[in-house]
């Protein structure tokens, strides 16, 4: 890499830290500047995955008063997404990059719909609720299903995976949004140091891009999660749904 493309893999990590606090779609602006700096999808996506972890750590430290308030649901979502992973690290070192390339344009955009029809689909679930009206602070055994896909997205392809999360528990809770970040940023914490640990030791890596991106996202990381406990629903579905489209259209192109 020359030095304004280390410059740019620098930023994109700090970018992409501030993403993983708040929208939770960090690899949709680090994986396409990996790509653009010559790096195969593959070696992008693993190394994007190992240069994140950061993010990740300094972003649940900032939300730690959070995932106190519901260590139940803290517990629950740290073990279903770092068993999916396993899965979905599997699912990336088997399966053909022609494969990956596919598919990973298509999970991007079903992400941005999921988080963009949430409300509707929260207020149909309602609607249809036969039991008394109450908040939902314990996950049911369908939301922990579906947390396990998500940590197993997760491991596959991190684009999108805390946007996945975040729908998974707006549909299966009640909890406020900034719960809701501080959960889905461990969520996609735990997927990447698993993914991280299988990574390390069969998938081919860029250590100069993973050193870049971890420098920029550790810090990115924590200022997100200040900045996400203040974030409006709103707000944060049209800046996941602009960026998915627009980076899925990218792709496709």
């Amino acid at each position: 890499m020359t030095g304004w493309e280390q410059l740019a893999v620098l930023g994109a990590g700090l970018g992409a830290g501030v993403l993983t606090s708040t929208v939770g779609v960090a690899s949709l602006l680090s994986f396409p500047v990996l790509l653009a700096v010559g790096l195969p999808p593959v070696v992008a996506n693993a190394s994007n995955t190992v240069g994140l972890v950061p993010a990740g750590l300094s972003g649940s430290f900032g939300y730690r008063q959070e995932l106190r308030e519901h260590p139940r649901a803290t517990a629950v979502v740290l073990a279903t997404c770092a068993a999916g992973s396993v899965g979905g690290a599997i699912l990336l070192l088997a399966l053909p990059p022609g494969v990956f390339e596919a598919v990973v344009p298509w999970l991007i955009l079903l992400s941005c719909l999921l988080v963009g029809a949430q409300p509707w689909i929260s207020a149909w679930l309602r609607r249809t609720r036969n039991e008394p009206t109450r908040l939902r602070h314990e996950m049911s055994p369908a939301t922990v299903v579906l947390a396990v896909l998500t940590g197993t997205y997760g491991g596959y392809f991190g684009a999108g995976s805390g946007v996945m999360m975040a729908a998974v528990l707006g549909l299966g809770t009640d909890f406020p949004v900034r719960i809701v970040n501080a959960l889905k940023t461990l969520a996609v914490l735990a997927a990447n140091v698993v993914a991280t640990l299988i990574f390390v030791v069969v998938a081919d890596l860029d250590w100069l891009a993973i050193g870049l991106l971890a420098a920029g996202s550790v810090v990115g990381g924590y200022v997100g999660a200040r900045l996400g406990r203040k974030m409006p629903p709103a707000v944060f579905r049209v800046l996941v749904v602009v960026a998915g489209v627009g980076t899925a259209t990218f792709m496709l192109l």
